[in-house]
């Protein structure tokens, strides 16, 4: 892997948008992009830029990687083979020297949905660096603000985009997720392993057991077997009776199976709740109840809750709702993980959820740093953050404000700076069944 750099040209707007991404070899094999989409120095892109002798020959998407690597056995199957195999041979390039404009026309025109790759930058063909088409977003929005009359139209042909961006987005949380996501696997796993290795021991000494046993009614059925033959048998059989316990040796493989089961349970939940996140269909309605899309979202973000955020819900009894599940897990994901970044220390997250009147409402609030007034104003604008240069794109609580709007429903926010922050959800109601509003109290 080479990262490339050059001068940069006089007058180039472009130049603004390159990301000096080390480029990928093409020969280098397909298991190496885990490490890389987990590192949080290319959380945010959509792809990996393949290069071979300085010059781009496709590129290999955030998405693409993990439809291979989350099928079963694909590590096995696929891992050692080179990127080559798996990468878009024809990935959207954009010269250097070119105008900003015709460079985000030519990105309007050119780019595929849904929206899951970047657009490399090159100078008479050979690689500089990746653009994010959401930099590009931001950077035509200034200019229409100058009443740049044809980058208004480029930024209504990328605006078009919406449900694409709202994958992107969810993507870009889901991958730097993904070591935490490994790890949530990994503990589970460990001890299923240790488990399975004890139980092969105690297996192996019951087997040796039973050996004796048999070879002891081997003898008493035998005409020809002596008496002190027999009677060697039964003191070695009564001596392994006297070393080893074993009801309580069955009693311990009961337990350790039970474990094992436990922890592959453990494994599958998380494996469906990525699945049903990184779901492609957004858009697909279903009849869900919202408790099941706020415990995926706290199964998928548990390593950045854990050791740091108590989790307190208080999740009542709820209706079924039509809704798109991935996109309100996206919502609650957004929400979770926000809070446990605005605390500084140890804090406290309480998720509540009730029915009243015809609508499912849920409230998440923090004990976090809270939120500057001037601030709440512009916290649902679209590309508004406050976190450093490369830690946020300013899109998660925009997109959360239009999945929330799109369902017909209503969030507001209400903060207190050094007390905390609460958002406020309300939905509709679909459903006609009858709701006790009974509340369940939970200290996760």
């Amino acid at each position: 892997m080479n990262a490339m750099n050059e001068a940069n040209p006089v007058g180039s707007e472009i130049f603004s948008l390159i990301n000096a991404i080390d480029a990928v070899s093409p020969d280098s094999p397909l298991e190496e992009l885990a490490e890389l989409f987990a590192s949080p120095e290319y959380a945010n892109l959509l792809s990996l830029p393949v290069v071979e002798n300085g010059r781009p020959v496709g590129v290999i998407s955030r998405y693409r990687f993990m439809d291979i690597y989350l099928k079963r056995y694909a590590r096995e199957l696929y891992g050692k083979r080179p990127i080559r195999n798996f990468i878009n041979d024809k990935p959207l390039l954009v010269e250097l020297d070119q105008p900003l404009s015709e460079a985000a026309q030519h990105v309007a025109a050119n780019m595929k949905f849904p929206l899951t790759e970047d657009f490399i930058v090159t100078r008479r063909g050979r690689y500089l660096g990746v653009g994010f088409v959401m930099d590009l977003l931001k950077v035509m929005e200034q200019k229409m603000r100058a009443n740049t009359d044809e980058l208004e139209k480029a930024y209504t042909q990328l605006k078009s985009s919406q449900m694409a961006l709202v994958q992107s987005e969810k993507m870009a949380s889901l991958g730097q997720m993904v070591a935490g996501v490994a790890h949530e696997i990994n503990t589970p796993l460990g001890y299923v392993q240790n488990n399975v290795a004890i139980g092969q021991e105690l297996f192996l000494q019951i087997q040796s057991m039973m050996a004796e046993y048999e070879a002891l009614v081997d003898k008493l059925l035998n005409d020809q077997a002596s008496e002190e033959q027999v009677a060697v048998q039964m003191q070695l059989v009564a001596e392994m009776r006297n070393d080893v316990n074993t009801q309580e040796m069955l009693g311990e493989m009961h337990g350790l199976m039970s474990d094992s089961l436990y922890g592959i349970d453990q494994i599958s939940e998380l494996v469906l709740n990525l699945k049903n996140f990184s779901r492609m269909d957004a858009a697909a309605n279903d009849s869900m109840n919202v408790n099941d899309c706020i415990e995926s979202a706290l199964n998928i973000g548990r390593n950045v809750l854990k050791n740091k955020v108590e989790v307190v819900k208080e999740l009542g009894v709820l209706p079924k709702i039509s809704c798109a599940p991935s996109q309100l897990n996206q919502v609650f994901l957004n929400l979770f993980t926000n809070a446990a970044q605005a605390m500084e220390a140890q804090g406290m997250l309480t998720i509540r959820s009730w029915y009243a009147e015809g609508s499912v409402y849920i409230s998440v609030e923090d004990n976090g740093k809270g939120i500057p007034q001037e601030n709440l104003t512009r916290i649902f604008d679209p590309f508004f953050t406050t976190k450093p240069v490369g830690e946020g794109t300013g899109l998660g609580l925009a997109i959360t404000h239009q999945i929330i709007h799109q369902h017909g429903g209503e969030i507001r926010v209400e903060s207190q700076v050094g007390e905390g922050t609460r958002f406020s959800i309300k939905l509709p109601a679909t459903s006609s069944e009858t709701v006790q509003p009974i509340l369940k109290a939970v200290a996760a």
